[in-house]
């Protein structure tokens, strides 16, 4: 009786561990499975479809594993149903990249400081520019390294220009 007991001890664990792999791992698979097939089913000729490797194309002829796309005027291609990742609408701007603007500005103790002082009249409308950028998702990163480099050796020449006045 000793084993017997070791024994369900040991299938309660089990059981439990199988049960949470399958609502948290095989369940929502499948669910993500049928949505995918549901769009491969819904997709015709002339709809417009995003690839897995992000090329925009219209269906141009549907086949029993593939679909032929036209990605531009003359350029075809062969691939597997499998392949399509976004059925795009009517409504979807997928061609269009999403801006952000972030205002940036940075204050340093001397800009308090001088604030509380009223010396606030010393900074100019070209200091502020400087200090006062706007960067975009789609800038370079290089070109917000140099932005950020400018701004960092502006405010030091202030604070040395201060510092001597």
């Amino acid at each position: 009786m000793g084993q017997q007991g070791g024994l369900a001890g040991l299938m309660l664990p089990l059981a439990m561990f199988a049960a949470i792999f399958y609502f948290m791992i095989i369940r929502p698979q499948k669910k993500k499975q049928q949505q995918h097939d549901a769009m491969l089913a819904g997709i015709s000729k002339g709809t417009e479809v995003i690839t897995a490797g992000g090329f925009f194309g219209t269906v141009r002829e549907v086949l029993d594993d593939s679909f032929i796309i036209e990605l531009a005027e003359g350029v075809k291609v062969r691939i597997l149903k499998s392949s399509i990742s976004i059925k795009k609408t009517d409504g979807e701007k997928g061609s269009e990249p999403k801006k952000e603007k972030k205002k940036k500005k940075k204050r340093t103790r001397d800009d308090a400081a001088s604030d509380v002082n009223g010396d606030s009249q010393q900074e100019t409308a070209e200091d502020e520019a400087v200090v006062e950028t706007e960067i975009t998702a789609d800038a370079p990163a290089e070109e917000t390294e140099a932005l950020e480099t400018e701004i960092t050796a502006d405010a030091a020449e202030n604070e040395n220009n201060e510092e001597k006045a």
